[in-house]
């Protein structure tokens, strides 16, 4: 069949965005792949999906499949592009939109020129939570990581992160680094390597190797997370500039039990069709 898509971007976070409330087909891990290849298909990080919602309380269910075919928990980059696509196509005349995922209930508030603000929810730092191994939650952890000892904060934005300060982003080995992390037995599902240079108390630099991905242009939660990171540790305060290869977002948490609060722009690239 004939599938009708959008491609669409948040600060180079790239995805293929699917109505698939007024057109109907159901999706295998090797569709998903065949779209997000950069070569034989449309190509993208992940593929996000529109459904119907599955309770009354919300306005949509949001879907979300990194580009190896596996379905993950959240994208942030991806909720605003998310928030801006029914808009566009008129499924719905809200500006403030709840949309079901598999991490919980999450809400996208429409600004001005194309830019979404997106309740991420509360951080979770509980290992078992995360999920991560560690005989107790702690501010930071040590991670070995072939054969280098790392230092890291590890928690959940409802998918996993670990996060490391470095003094200089742009010289670390992420093609190296970010694999070894990604698959450590301590992260029983996987998990997203951010990596955190500090410019100020309101301002960092971030580069991510996303779980099922690789090194991506930007990560929505890996900036929230980093931030939340850097927060807990008093290196960082109120409100976030998070620079990222492909743009910047903002991010501000006020503390434990509070939902991170995060802000950024979206683009559409172009729309087609491709053959499933």
């Amino acid at each position: 069949m004939l599938l009708k898509f959008t491609k669409m971007h948040g600060a180079g976070n790239d995805f293929v965005v699917i109505d698939l409330i007024s057109q109907r087909c159901k999706l295998r891990p090797r569709d998903i792949r065949k779209l997000a290849d950069r070569r034989f298909g449309v190509g993208c990080d992940q593929v996000l999906i529109v459904e119907p919602p599955g309770s009354p309380e919300v306005d949509f269910r949001y879907r979300i499949y990194n580009a190896d075919g596996n379905e993950v928990e959240q994208c942030g980059n991806g909720a605003r592009c998310f928030a801006r696509f029914v808009r566009d196509k008129r499924l719905t005349r809200k500006r403030v939109i709840t949309v079901e995922t598999h991490a919980g209930i999450i809400t996208l508030r429409i600004r001005d020129n194309h830019r979404v603000e997106v309740d991420m929810g509360a951080p979770i730092f509980a290992p078992e939570a995360i999920p991560f191994e560690a005989a107790e939650q702690a501010s930071c952890y040590t991670l070995n990581a072939g054969g280098t000892e790392l230092e890291i904060g590890a928690l959940s934005m409802g998918n996993p992160h670990a996060v490391q300060r470095v003094e200089d982003v742009d010289k670390v080995d992420i093609a190296q680094l970010g694999p070894l992390i990604e698959h450590h037995q301590r992260f029983p599902q996987g998990v997203n390597a951010g990596f955190m240079q500090l410019v100020s108390e309101q301002e960092i630099k971030l580069r991510v190797f996303e779980r099922g991905v690789g090194e991506t242009l930007a990560c929505g939660t890996g900036a929230c997370a980093a931030v939340v990171y850097g927060l807990s540790r008093g290196w960082l305060r109120d409100t976030v500039t998070v620079n990222l290869p492909g743009g910047k977002l903002s991010i501000s948490w006020a503390g434990q039990g509070h939902p991170v609060i995060m802000t950024g722009p979206t683009a559409v690239v172009f729309e087609g069709t491709i053959r499933i």
